[in-house]
């Protein structure tokens, strides 16, 4: 009687242990997601709102600051996941030189044995876009 007591605690442990460890695989997954999608996000909209008139006329490398917000969003909504709360907040945009400050919040939530459990993941990043003046920053035909 006493081993198969312990042979149910060793049953019950291991469930509780494969829940918790997919759990967590799936905030890290999530966390991951949405760091290199901002990352990438704002690479390209950074370079998607060079104006490109200042650019050929004095060589100063400016940004427009509505294009980058439209642009931010638009590829930052094609990209993200369905089951998450998105808020971006955009602390600081200058556009010469372009240095953009960015935190993008999402709200999770999920089902656990206990209850439901909702938490906000957050991912700040802080970006400038750097040329080298020695060469063009893309060639426009």
């Amino acid at each position: 009687m006493k081993e198969s007591v312990w042979g149910y605690l060793v049953i019950v442990v291991g469930i509780v242990i494969i829940f918790v460890i997919f759990f967590f695989q799936n905030i890290t997954n999530t966390d991951e997601h949405n760091m290199s999608l901002l990352k990438e996000v704002t690479e390209a909209s950074m370079n998607d709102a060079i104006d490109w008139d200042i650019y050929s006329s004095d060589g100063r490398v400016r940004i427009s600051k509505a294009v980058f917000i439209e642009n931010f969003i638009r590829r930052f909504s094609e990209n993200a996941l369905l089951t998450s709360t998105y808020k971006i907040e955009f602390y600081k945009i200058n556009e010469e030189p372009p240095l953009i400050n960015i935190r993008v919040l999402s709200s999770e939530s999920t089902n656990t044995v206990g209850g439901d459990g909702d938490f906000t993941l957050t991912n700040t990043i802080n970006a400038i876009l750097e040329t080298d003046t020695n060469r063009p920053i893309a060639s426009i035909e």
